[in-house]
């Protein structure tokens, strides 16, 4: 009897310890777990909306601005200015105003000391009716004028003799009573170049 005694009493203190030394004390049907629930997941909703971007960085005021970069442009061609040729190559000796030579039928304008026009063909004084050979000056201008002893038109008159002698358009083949004729455009650059004072030299 004694013997039964001390192997419950053994058993009863040793159990415990077995149970420890495999995993941890023996648990009681109150003390296992039930099955285990996994815990429900949160989903994280995702916005349909764009984000709203960032704001553009202010400019740092001590970094200059970029210069510009030029375009390049094809320039538009111009036209060359005619030629001044020296007044020199006239017959004539002033340096502004109009100049005339009888034997060649020319007449030259003439700015600063060169030719600014011509030379451009003229026809002169008829026999009795001879141009006057001379230096004078323009008197008056009369855009449309009309000869009364002669009964023709005298377009773009410039009067540089107080008698009536004028360039003016005229015929440049028959001469005239001692005006000096031009073509049409001559006599309007002529009009329109020559004012009242200025010089007009006519020689031989």
């Amino acid at each position: 009897m004694r013997k039964k005694t001390m192997a419950a009493i053994v058993l009863a203190v040793v159990a415990p310890l077995l149970a420890t030394a495999c995993g941890g004390p023996a648990r009681t049907a109150a003390q296992t777990p039930g099955p285990t629930t996994a815990p429900a997941s949160t989903s994280t909703s995702t916005s349909t909306t764009a984000p709203t971007p960032a704001p553009a960085p202010a400019p740092d005021p001590r970094v200059p601005p970029a210069e510009p970069v030029p375009v390049a442009t094809t320039p538009v061609p111009q036209p060359a200015p005619a030629p001044r040729v020296n007044a020199s190559s006239t017959p004539c000796d002033i340096t502004d105003g109009a100049c005339v030579r009888l034997s060649t039928k020319e007449s030259w304008l003439i700015s600063g000391g060169r030719v600014s026009y011509g030379p451009v063909p003229i026809t002169s004084g008829r026999p009795g009716h001879e141009t006057p050979v001379g230096t004078f000056s323009v008197l008056w201008k009369v855009r449309d004028d009309w000869s009364i002893p002669y009964d023709a038109a005298m377009p773009f008159s410039t009067y540089f003799v107080g008698n009536g002698i004028a360039f003016h358009e005229g015929s440049l083949t028959d001469p005239s009573h001692g005006c000096v004729h031009l073509s049409r455009e001559a006599a309007s650059k002529y009009f329109d170049t020559l004012q009242v004072g200025a010089q007009v030299q006519v020689t031989a």
